[in-house]
C-alpha cells in the first residue's frame, strides 16, 4: 500500500531534506568570503574558482540523472556524494591556493550533481505522481529550514571562531544527512515510478529513448530549459557579490552578515515552498514561475541602490520568493513534461546541465564585470538576464499538462497503488 509506505517515510524524508540542505550546496558564498578575507584573493580569481564546481556539474548532470534512473541503490549514492563534498570542503583550508581549491570545487560539483535528481526520484518513488507537488513543497520547506539553521550556526560560529568554522559545521551536517538517508525505508521506494514510468493499475508502462533526445524532441521542455538557464545565470552570482560587498565594507563581520542574508532568504523560502506545493496544481506552473523570474529581475535592479548592510540584507529577502518558487516547481514541471517516458531523472540532468552552464558563466562574467565596471553594473546585467528569461517564458512556454494529476492529494493520504 502506497499510503503505508508514504507514512513510514514521511519523517525520514523531512530529516533528509533538512540536514542535506547545507551539504548539497557546498560552501557557496562562505567560500568567497573565506578566500577574500583570509587569503586575500581578488574577485576574478574567486569567480573562476566558484565556476569550477559549476563546470564540473555540467559534465556530471546528465550522467547523474541516468544513473539515478537506472540504479536501485539511490540511498547509497546519496551517502557517497555527501561524503565526497564534505571531504573536499574540509581539504580547502589545508590547500588554499588556486589550483587545489579549483580541483576540490570540481569534485564538489560532480558530487552535487547527484542530489537534485536523487531526492526528487526517491520522493516520486515513495508518494507517486498525484501527491508529488505537495510533497516537493514540503521537501523544499525542510530544505530551506535546514539552510536557515545552518546559516544561523555558521554566523555564530564564525563570529566566535573565525570563517574556518563553517567547514566544520558542514562536516557535522553531512554526518546527520547520512543518518537521515539511511533511515529512509528502502522498501518504500518504487523505482519504476521514481524514474517517471506510469503508475498504472495493470503495471504497464512505455518509455522513449533517454538522454538529450528527451530534451531536444520536446519543445516545451526546451523552452523551460532555456528559461531556467537564464534564471541560474541571473541568480548564481548575486549572493556571492553581496557577500563580497559586505566583506569589503565590514571585513570583521562579513561571515556573520552573509549568514544574515542567507537566513533572511531561507526563512521566506519555507512558507513560499509550502504555498507552491499546495497551489501549483490549481494555479498552474507557468504563472508561478513567472513571479519567480520577475522577483529575480527586481533584485538585480535594487541591489545597486545602496551599500548599506541593512538594505542589502533586506533586498536578499526577495531571494526567498524567487528561489523558493523555483526549487518547488522545477521537479514538478520536468515530471509533467516527461510523464510516462521512464526518463524523468535523465531529463532533470539534461536541463541541469544547461542550468550549470548558466550558473558557471554567472560567477565568471559577474566577477569580470565587477573588476572592469563595478558591482552596480554586474547586478544590472544579471537583472537584465532574468528579464529576458521572463519574456521567453511568457511568449513561448505553454502551461504543462498534468494528466496524472486528478486533484491535489497530501503525501500522507495518497491513494494506494
Amino acid at each position: 500500500m502506497r499510503q503505508d509506505r508514504t507514512t513510514s517515510a514521511r519523517t525520514p524524508l523531512d530529516a533528509l531534506n533538512f540536514f542535506l540542505a547545507d551539504v548539497r550546496d557546498g560552501l557557496g558564498p562562505y567560500l568567497a568570503i573565506y578566500l577574500l578575507t583570509v587569503h586575500h584573493w581578488d574577485e576574478a580569481s574567486i569567480g573562476f574558482t566558484l565556476s569550477a564546481a559549476g563546470i564540473a556539474g555540467i559534465v556530471a548532470q546528465t550522467p547523474a540523472g541516468a544513473l539515478i534512473d537506472a540504479t536501485r541503490a539511490k540511498r547509497a549514492i546519496l551517502v557517497t556524494a555527501a561524503t565526497a563534498i564534505t571531504i573536499a570542503s574540509l581539504a580547502i583550508p589545508a590547500f588554499p591556493s588556486l589550483v587545489p581549491v579549483t580541483i576540490l570545487q570540481a569534485v564538489s560539483g560532480v558530487a552535487g550533481a547527484i542530489f537534485p535528481p536523487a531526492i526528487a526520484a526517491i520522493t516520486l518513488g515513495i508518494v507517486g505522481p498525484k501527491a508529488f507537488a505537495r510533497r516537493i513543497g514540503r521537501n523544499e520547506a525542510f530544505n530551506h529550514a535546514g539552510n536557515a539553521t545552518a546559516a544561523l550556526l555558521a554566523g555564530g560560529f564564525a563570529y566566535w571562531f573565525g570563517p574556518v568554522a563553517v567547514f566544520w559545521l558542514m562536516a557535522a551536517m553531512a554526518a546527520a544527512s547520512v543518518a537521515a538517508t539511511l533511515s529512509v525505508p528502502a522498501a518504500a521506494i518504487d523505482h519504476d515510478v521514481a524514474r517517471g514510468l506510469h503508475d498504472d493499475v495493470d503495471g504497464t508502462a512505455t518509455a522513449r529513448p533517454s538522454g538529450l533526445a528527451v530534451l531536444l524532441t520536446n519543445p516545451p521542455l526546451l523552452v523551460f530549459a532555456a528559461s531556467t538557464t537564464l534564471f541560474h545565470f541571473a541568480n548564481a552570482a548575486m549572493l556571492p557579490l553581496v557577500g563580497q560587498k559586505l566583506a569589503l565594507a565590514n571585513p570583521e563581520l562579513a561571515t556573520t552578515l552573509m549568514s544574515a542574508c542567507i537566513v533572511a532568504a531561507q526563512l521566506v523560502m519555507v512558507p513560499v515552498a509550502l504555498v507552491v506545493g499546495a497551489t501549483a496544481d490549481r494555479w498552474g506552473r507557468k504563472p508561478i514561475f513567472a513571479i519567480a523570474l520577475a522577483v529575480l529581475c527586481l533584485r538585480g535592479l535594487l541591489y545597486p541602490l545602496s551599500d548599506d548592510p541593512y538594505w542589502l540584507v533586506g533586498v536578499q529577502l526577495l531571494d526567498g520568493v524567487g528561489a523558493g518558487i523555483f526549487g518547488a516547481l522545477f521537479p514538478l514541471i520536468v515530471a509533467d513534461l516527461t510523464e510516462g517516458t521512464g526518463h524523468f531523472n535523465v531529463a532533470q540532468g539534461a536541463i541541469a546541465t544547461a542550468q550549470g552552464i548558466g550558473a558557471a558563466l554567472s560567477t565568471s562574467v559577474a566577477g569580470a564585470i565587477v573588476v572592469g565596471y563595478g558591482y552596480g553594473a554586474a547586478f544590472v546585467t544579471l537583472g537584465f538576464a532574468a528579464g529576458l528569461a521572463l519574456a521567453l517564458l511568457l511568449m513561448l512556454m505553454p502551461e504543462p499538462r498534468r494528466s496524472q494529476i486528478e486533484a491535489p492529494v497530501s503525501d500522507a493520504t495518497a491513494s494506494p497503488r
